[in-house]
């Protein structure tokens, strides 16, 4: 896993062989975030990372000057090893949380620039997040969702829903709390 760009664009993260986790490629995380460039300046950002696993995405909007990224994750080895990796790369915006994301959409009150979701593409009730989302208010009046799901999922019907991408297995749908900043 690397960091594609920011300050520090080609650092190379060795995630331990323990972790359970299916980071997002490369490929796709390159894709991601060329998308969201064509939208949004990173500069001081509030980002909530779902399922965070290795902290591949929090390290990417950390890296591109985000003001705060909430790295999320109910793993406390994840947790303990993106805390480390934060330090270790001196990437201070980066906090990490031990919490189960049923549970914390519940009694959060942070109102984010742009979170982004990642669960186990197995996860029971997994269609369910991006409605928890929007019912619990947890953007920013223009702030946006990035789900990372597999192809069995489709989100068009969903009144936030902006687009979805596909990348072979990987999935990104995207929704835009204020659809008509964006004309549609």
């Amino acid at each position: 896993m690397r960091i594609i760009s920011g300050t520090h664009k080609g650092r190379n993260i060795v995630t331990p062989n323990n972790l359970d986790v299916r980071p997002t490629t490369d490929f796709a995380k390159e894709s991601l975030f060329n998308i969201l460039f064509n939208y949004m300046d990173f500069e001081g950002l509030e980002v909530l990372d779902l399922f965070a696993g290795t902290g591949g995405i929090s390290y990417e909007f950390a890296s591109r000057g985000c003001a705060r990224v909430v790295a999320v994750d109910n793993n406390f080895k994840c947790v303990n090893f993106i805390k480390q990796s934060a330090v270790t790369m001196k990437l201070n915006a980066i906090h990490a949380l031990e919490a189960n994301m049923f549970n914390l959409v519940k009694f959060h009150n942070a109102k984010y620039d742009v979170i982004f979701a990642d669960p186990p593409y197995n996860m029971p009730h997994i269609e369910k997040v991006p409605s928890l989302i929007f019912e619990h208010e947890m953007l920013k009046d223009y702030g946006w969702f990035v789900f990372e799901h597999s192809n069995e999922f489709d989100f068009k019907d969903h009144p936030k829903f902006f687009q979805q991408r596909d990348y072979g297995k990987v999935n990104f749908s995207f929704f835009v709390n204020n659809l008509e900043e964006l004309g549609v």
